[in-house]
């Protein structure tokens, strides 16, 4: 029989159990003191826009194995990683910062 583990968060990840035992007013105090936290600089969202995420469309490409490789080896959402990197040459050839 497999043996229960109690659930610890990950360094860098939400601690759910432990948030959610802390009272509402705490949460907003601990939020509005953290320096990181965008929602505590009203300048931050001056000039904010709202905007959709691009519409994905499918494709049949074929990739290296050594490409696909390295990405898998990444675990779950190999294909946005790829996704991002080519987005990010794309960005960049658009803005003219491409090493030619």
């Amino acid at each position: 029989m497999p043996v229960s583990k109690t659930a610890k968060a990950l360094p860098g990840r939400t601690d759910w159990t432990a948030l959610h035992a802390r009272p509402p007013a705490e949460i907003e105090r601990l939020a509005a003191d953290d320096a990181d936290n965008p929602a505590s600089d009203e300048n931050h969202w001056a000039e904010a826009t709202i905007g959709l995420p691009p519409v994905k469309t499918t494709v049949h490409a074929s990739f290296d194995r050594d490409v696909v490789a390295f990405f898998k080896r990444g675990g779950k959402g190999y294909q946005a990683r790829m996704n991002a990197v080519l987005r990010r040459h794309m960005e960049d050839e658009q803005a003219g910062r491409t090493s030619d």
